[in-house]
């Protein structure tokens, strides 16, 4: 204690809120601010008795996000404060019982969005005036908790660890996919819902930005949605998980990597940026340089591919320079932007799709196109087996999906008299073909992959 009977506190502290059920959370303490503020979400104004309240959650834990203590408090005042920004945004104020050191205090403090912040917790000034002296070289002086500590108070004892709010953000749920990734989230205790990626609807807003479905349903409060979005959806698909990214849900596989993988200029040119080996690949905008785009790919044979291509579909095998150029022009004429790409006459009709999760390949199997076909996806009739990557194919696919920032990914390699290379990478690869040919539950490893990510530990 000091002479004037203030307690000496460090620059970040354990406090307690016992109206708001939060028995622990870390504070910064902030001289420099005048109002202290506490992270919250799904912040909603009622009116309860002809007064004004407010509804939100607390997210204490930033490393747990599906601890969420759901609270109500009457409402102090709208003030006009400054975010790390610079820009004034209003926020609710509302007053409650802090304990600190043994002691019980009402203060005053702001409900905001503190996710990308360090702390979920603010003490400033007000709250400290003739209680607290700060000593900035100090970090928990009063108490500290470990993390036993810390699954006691929200696990352990009376709260039971509920499962994660998902949403399996696609346009078919009958999809092996769809319904294995549905199968998986319910067998590890989740609460997943199918949406619909046509049926969602969202609104802008820097104080109340929301995403509803159809029925009327307000999506805010998903801890994670899993996009799986066909091509014809990429864009307004991509806007979607990129507003639900903006109300704190993770996306496993986020809207700008999404885009980057299913641009596949774009991502050629992330390969090459990055050194990681694909067949050469060439582009041009005007039908006067077909010959020499021809030429530098090395001639015919050579593939001919849509942009946005996927499961085989817009891909033309040209084996000759007269029908390659015939092909080049026809799509030029309907102004479609193609790629024009080396063909691995090696390859044998053959490559290998790796699974990537988590940045880790987690199965692999080589694909073989059926007879008088070159392209060997499964939905093109390509038959699966299970086979044995190399080192050097294991860390090329790690390395593609890294690159692209695709946490789960499909990677296709063919195996070249070059070394392997990198065909394309698929950003909602389909499950059906890997689980069956390998019995891997991929399934339940994307589920896991988001338990770890939120820090969930089931028991």
């Amino acid at each position: 204690m000091t002479d004037q009977n203030l307690t000496i506190i460090g620059s970040q502290e354990w406090c307690s809120f016992p109206e708001l059920n939060t028995p622990a959370i870390r504070a910064r303490i902030d001289s420099g601010a005048q109002t202290s503020s506490i992270h919250a979400s799904d912040i909603r104004r009622f009116t309860k008795n002809g007064e004004d309240w407010v509804r939100f959650e607390i997210h204490p834990l930033p490393e747990s996000r599906h601890i969420a203590i759901r609270n109500e408090a009457p409402i102090v005042a709208v003030r006009k404060v400054k975010n790390t920004g610079g820009s004034s945004e209003s926020r609710y104020v509302i007053r409650t019982t802090l304990e600190m050191n043994g002691e019980s205090f009402e203060i005053e403090m702001t409900l905001a969005n503190r996710d990308a912040m360090g702390f979920r917790m603010l003490l400033g000034r007000e709250a400290m005036k003739g209680r607290f002296i700060v000593d900035p070289s100090g970090q928990y002086l009063l108490k500290d908790y470990d993390e036993e500590d810390i699954k006691k108070f929200y696990i352990n004892e009376k709260r039971e660890l509920a499962g994660l709010k998902l949403g399996l953000l696609a346009t078919n749920r009958d999809l092996y996919s769809n319904r294995r990734i549905m199968e998986a989230a319910e067998e590890r205790g989740h609460d997943l819902k199918f949406l619909n990626a046509e049926l969602c609807y969202m609104k802008m807003d820097s104080s109340d930005p929301e995403v509803r479905y159809r029925d009327g349903t307000i999506l805010n409060k998903l801890d994670a949605v899993i996009p799986r979005l066909r091509p014809s959806m990429t864009h307004y698909g991509c806007a979607l998980v990129r507003q639900f990214e903006s109300l704190n849900a993770y996306a496993l596989n986020n809207a700008d990597a999404i885009l980057k993988s299913r641009d596949k200029l774009y991502s050629s040119q992330i390969f090459s940026k990055h050194g990681i080996n694909t067949p050469i690949t060439g582009f041009a905008k005007s039908p006067l340089d077909t010959k020499g785009l021809i030429e530098m790919v090395g001639g015919a044979p050579l593939i001919v591919k849509l942009l946005e291509s996927t499961q085989g579909k817009g891909v033309v095998l040209a084996e000759t320079s007269k029908a390659a150029e015939s092909v080049i022009n026809a799509f030029k004429s309907l102004h479609a932007n193609i790629l024009v790409q080396e063909f691995i006459r090696e390859a044998g009709g053959k490559d290998i799709r790796c699974f990537v999760i988590d940045y880790k390949v987690v199965a692999s199997i080589q694909r073989e196109a059926q007879k008088g076909e070159f392209r060997s996806n499964i939905h093109m009739g390509g038959k699966a087996s299970v086979i044995k990557i190399t080192p050097e194919e294991r860390k090329l696919a790690v390395k593609a999906a890294k690159v692209l920032n695709l946490p789960v990914a499909g990677v296709d390699i063919i195996r070249s008299n070059k070394g392997p290379m990198v065909l394309e990478v698929n950003s909602s690869p389909g499950l059906e073909g890997i689980e069956g040919a390998t019995g891997t539950d991929i399934a339940g490893l994307m589920i896991k992959a988001i338990e770890k990510k939120l820090g969930y530990h089931k028991s």
